[in-house]
């Protein structure tokens, strides 16, 4: 895609979507971490469903530990790989306490290094939290950069390096919002509403169907 062309991709999403965000409810950083864990191979609504019950029970990473991994998983077990995400909940919990007096780190090394955290759910906390540039590639981005062709490649690191060098810095703190936004309600995988895109004619996409 040109570079005039992603500038107009970027400006018709804004101008569609001003104040994008995450569709995950949480209240603080902590709980947006959370959220993101638990959002792995699972849906937004189905994980709001859950921590509508979880977050006044257990807001804070103390009250979450001391619900231990079989407190927990009586929230969470609607979701899927709940067991192992109880466990990692719970060791996070226990790590932000020992090494972060109990506060969500905003660097990429420390969020890396907590359990069940990669690097897709630390790109969005740092973004979505701290407000940092950063481009978490999920599965709809991911297949959104190649069938546009914004940013294509093979790999989802690959994909996300591409954004971030294609983006302009304008858009780049809201990017991934109006990605995923795009990607999961458009840029469908199996069926495109392509009759509804904003941006159909700067699309290389070749089955478009209007």
């Amino acid at each position: 895609m040109k570079k005039a062309d992603i500038e107009q991709f970027y400006s018709r999403l804004r101008d569609a979507n001003p104040a994008p965000t995450t569709e995950l409810h949480y209240a603080t950083p902590f709980q947006l971490l959370i959220a993101v864990i638990l959002s792995a191979q699972a849906t937004d609504v189905g994980v709001n469903k859950a921590t509508v019950r979880l977050f006044p029970v257990a807001p804070t990473p103390a009250t979450m530990l001391a619900l231990g991994e079989e407190g927990l998983t009586d929230y969470i077990k609607t979701i899927g790989l709940f067991r192992t995400k109880a466990r990692n909940v719970i060791a996070t919990c226990r790590l932000l306490l020992e090494r972060h007096d109990g506060e969500v780190p905003d660097d990429r090394a420390s969020l890396e290094a907590l359990p069940g955290v990669g690097r897709k759910t630390a790109n969005v906390v740092l973004n979505t939290a701290f407000g940092q540039p950063t481009i978490a590639v999920d599965t709809h981005i991911f297949r959104l950069g190649n069938r546009t062709g914004l940013a294509p490649g093979k790999t989802v690191e690959e994909v996300e390096k591409k954004l971030l060098r294609v983006t302009p810095d304008a858009f780049k703190k809201d990017a991934h919002h109006w990605l995923i936004l795009h990607g999961r309600y458009i840029c469908k995988a199996r069926q495109p509403d392509c009759g509804r895109c904003i941006v159909l004619d700067l699309c290389a996409y070749k089955s478009k169907s209007v």
